[in-house]
């Protein structure tokens, strides 16, 4: 039986912790008891490259955009092992420093499965380090939190992802297993209901009529159990391939293959969150520079200009390159004169191939 939409209720706005250590753990509690919500976690995933910096800025726009936030944010981090050539943590004085200063915590995990080859997967093995138990977010480092936060009526016992994305895989062939043969493959593997996940709005053979996310943002009651879960799927797949995806790419697709998956199998779904906070005014998939600039709001800039401008924060993120160019020698103002908003191309490649025709393209 297909669940029905999840139910929600907004609560009450949470007020500003600026306790450090246990009693900001005891502070958050007592903000979760005022709004009358049980606190939950933000995970994101820094590394020793652009993701350290990406995550110090969305760090500071959680508070900058949420200041009634009332739980922990962690920046998860691979620690260096056999699945690594180099060390892959975040090692930087400053980057740290500035963590902390924005009440972020280092959380070292280790890729037991997965890592150089495939640092998506960090996203699956950070799940493992988080306290069990406790609601969490995911959040791509690449983020910006524009809103209030605490306004998402996150439902923790339906998880949902972002339904920002296009149809990037299964990319069917002439003579081979189309969406429904590939999509009812996957969910005859792990024993679930392949008719309730879909869309019967949407045409057949059509890739929105398959429940299909972006693996940008998503949510559970139990990081431990959706981390397990995940990790057993995306394994699954890639070590024992079906024969209905021989001609498809898992790299870098394999989060995106697994995750609906893992959501329909603790009975979440596409409309388990209302339309236009997440992936709207509360958060923004920016992805790349460039493309924050080209196509995201005047809201979206105007957050990422205030919180990136603190002298503090502007001696760390000025180490990143694109940072540096877009923001803080206006680079990204020239990329924005060259795109109307309201009239964007419809395929991202068009605006990355105009961009770089200007020799304006960094990431």
């Amino acid at each position: 039986m297909t669940p029905g939409p999840c139910p929600y209720t907004t609560p009450k706005e949470g007020r500003r912790i600026t306790n450090s250590g246990g009693g900001q753990h005891m502070a958050q509690t007592q903000v979760a008891a005022d709004t009358g919500r049980k606190p939950f976690n933000i995970v994101v995933v820094g590394q020793n490259n652009r993701l350290q910096y990406e995550a110090v800025l969305f760090a500071a726009s959680l508070r900058h955009s949420s200041p009634g936030f009332n739980g922990r944010l962690f920046v998860a981090h691979p620690q260096p092992g056999p699945k690594w050539d180099e060390d892959p943590s975040i090692q930087s004085d400053e980057v740290r420093a500035a963590l902390d200063t924005l009440g972020a915590e280092l959380l070292p995990f280790e890729n037991k499965v997965f890592g150089q080859t495939y640092p998506h997967g960090n996203k699956i093995e950070a799940l493992l380090a988080l306290p069990e138990g406790e609601p969490f977010v995911f959040f791509d480092t690449d983020t910006l939190i524009t809103g209030d936060l605490m306004s998402v009526p996150f439902d923790f016992s339906r998880p949902t992802a972002s339904l920002k994305r296009e149809g990037t895989w299964p990319q069917p062939t002439l003579y081979g297993p189309g969406y429904t043969e590939i999509w009812r493959a996957l969910y005859s593997r792990f024993g679930l209901d392949f008719e309730s996940s879909l869309d019967f709005e949407q045409p057949d053979e059509y890739w929105k009529r398959y429940l299909y996310f972006n693996a940008g943002f998503f949510y559970y009651e139990c990081p431990h159990k959706f981390g397990h879960r995940f990790l057993t799927y995306a394994r699954s797949i890639r070590d024992t391939p079906l024969p209905e995806l021989i001609c498809q790419s898992l790299n870098p697709w394999l989060d995106q293959v697994a995750l609906p998956l893992v959501i329909h199998s603790f009975g979440g779904g596409r409309d388990c969150l209302p339309e236009g906070l997440l992936d709207g005014a509360v958060s923004c998939h920016y992805r790349l520079f460039p493309l924050l600039y080209a196509r995201e709001s005047d809201r979206v800039i105007e957050v990422l200009e205030e919180v990136a401008s603190p002298n503090k924060i502007k001696k760390v993120l000025k180490n990143y390159e694109p940072l540096k160019k877009m923001v803080y020698q206006g680079k990204g103002e020239k990329i924005r004169e060259m795109f109307d908003r309201e009239n964007l191309p419809h395929k991202e490649q068009a605006i990355r191939n105009r961009i770089k025709s200007k020799g304006l393209w960094l990431r």
